[in-house]
Order: structure tokens, then sequence, then C-alpha cells
């Protein structure tokens, strides 16, 4: 199963469907995310943090990023989830799913970049996507 990066930042803040994306992924025999994933969940943990902190009109602080980049490796290491490479392949994927469900395109979808490269590595390794929201939905993963 791969995880998107939005399933990592409701894991790691405790979102209210977090119970239940738990559940998911401790049905799946193994657990995948990229480094467009991490990156992800990483920068969107730091500046929600920081608009709480801070408001938003202030800057992210670098320190939190980097606090933020521990906070999610190490939870990813827990759950032994398993960093894939973006590869030609791969991107080959994501521009595709841009191609067909992008928002750029007018698809109902409106894939953005990180969207597209989840949707690529789920492909590529024929496993399960795990995300929140409904882009997804109108895509041939559903």
């Amino acid at each position: 199963m791969f995880l998107d990066a939005s399933v990592i930042i409701a894991l790691i803040l405790r979102e209210a469907d977090a119970d239940r994306l738990l559940r998911r992924i401790e049905t799946a025999e193994t657990l995948y995310f990229s480094p467009s994933s991490a990156f992800e969940a990483i920068l969107g943990i730091a500046r929600r943090k920081s608009v709480a902190e801070s408001g938003d009109q202030a800057p992210t602080p670098p320190a939190l990023i980097d606090q933020c980049q521990t906070i999610v490796i190490g939870f990813l290491a827990e759950l032994k989830a398993v960093e894939v490479p973006l590869d030609t392949a791969i991107r080959e994927l994501a521009v595709k799913a841009a191609r067909d469900y992008g928002r750029y395109v007018g698809h109902p979808a409106k894939l953005n970049f990180g969207d597209c490269f989840s949707y690529a590595c789920a492909k590529a390794y024929r496993v399960p996507l795990l995300y929140k929201g409904n882009g997804f939905l109108q895509t041939d993963l559903a």
C-alpha cells in the first residue's frame, strides 16, 4: 500500500480520520512512500505547526522544518514503510496522471504535483493507494 502525503499528515497530526486510516494500514502487507510524499508531509506539517504558533503571515522557521523531517521519517520508520525511488518510469506515469487527471487539464480529479507522483508510485508498484479526499476517486485507482 502506498501512503500519500495526506495520510502521513493525518496520522501524525491525529486528524479526525486517523483511526480509520490506521486500520487500513494494518491490513497492508507492505507500506511504501516516496521522497515526494515524505517531502510534502514534512512541509505540510511544518507549515500547519508554524501557522498554529505564529499565524499565517509568518514564515515557517527552518528549525521547525528540520524537526518535522525527523518526526515524519521516524514515523515512517516505525511503520516499517519502504521508501521507493523516483525513476524514469515513475516520472512517465506521473506525467500521464497529470495528462489524464490533472488540475491543469480540467479533469474533475484535479490531481496536483504530489498527487500525480503518489498515483504513479502506486501504479508502478501495483499496490493500493491510501489517500484522503475525493480526487483519487475520479481516477482508475478508485
